[in-house]
């Protein structure tokens, strides 16, 4: 009898950041293989023309939520409103995220506090918010942190110190939130994409000196492609690979290898 490995029909899946970019690829992924999708970001338009997108091609149930991350309450409340329609959460994925482009001596203290309550704290509010909720009570769960290639080393061509230290924290997050909630059958695992097109990359991307400087630097000698985090984020939501956690999964090109 043939048996799909990666069988995630009828889950629900909570994509953060879900308005824009690597957010709504993922959530095409999940949805591809049976996910219900709730979409979260601060662009309620946004999220409902993604949220049709999915209905359309794939036949899932969707939610459209706003909510800013930084915000505990608006978190906890966003939450809850998933299990009020859903009954539960099987997948997070914490994909929202900014970036501040800078020379670190240029850096303001706002500008780092800025990419922390994003990026860090507000992968872990959320990451709170649903293991309380929905999986410690469940004794199941799949939570992926979106963290960044940048998370695991720095750069020489784009002042980025505070993206650099937020997403190198949600890495060790990542570790932290996995060793304690392995007893509640909750895996936790992060993500380091590379280089992709996203509205916040775009034009950096298709600079000429960038475009140099990938096929110097990544192995493969060009950017990400849509669609090449997908068999990431299906493998690790899965039920089936339940016997790996806290691991931080470079998609990159190569990029971290050298």
């Amino acid at each position: 009898m043939f048996t799909r490995i990666f069988e995630i029909t009828g889950n629900v899946a909570i994509v953060t950041g879900c308005s824009t970019g690597l957010g709504v690829q993922m959530a095409h992924a999940l949805a591809n293989q049976g996910c219900k999708i709730v979409a979260v970001a601060r662009r309620k338009e946004l999220l409902d023309e993604v949220c049709r997108d999915i209905k359309e091609k794939y036949g899932v149930e969707t939610m459209a939520l706003r909510c800013n991350i930084t915000d505990t309450e608006q978190v906890e409340e966003c939450v809850s409103k998933v299990i009020e329609r859903f009954g539960r959460v099987d997948i997070l994925v914490n994909n929202a995220g900014t970036g501040a482009v800078a020379h670190a001596e240029n850096i303001t203290d706002e500008q780092f506090q800025r990419e922390f309550d994003v990026d860090l704290f507000g992968t872990f509010k959320f990451a709170r918010a649903v293991a309380n909720q929905a999986m410690i009570p469940a004794k199941y769960g799949r939570i992926i942190n979106i963290a960044s290639m940048y998370g695991l080393v720095g750069n020489k061509v784009a002042g980025s110190a505070p993206y650099h230290a937020a997403k190198g924290g949600v890495v060790n997050l990542t570790r932290a939130l996995a060793a304690e909630w392995a007893t509640y059958g909750i895996t936790v695992n992060s993500i380091c994409p590379g280089y992709f097109y996203t509205p916040l990359t775009e034009e950096t991307l298709n600079s000429d000196f960038f475009q140099q400087y990938a096929k110097t630097t990544i192995p493969m000698e060009r950017y990400g492609r849509e669609g090449e985090l997908d068999t990431a984020v299906v493998f690790l939501a899965s039920p089936n690979s339940s016997y790996v956690t806290g691991v931080a999964l470079p998609i990159d090109g190569g990029y971290t290898c050298i």
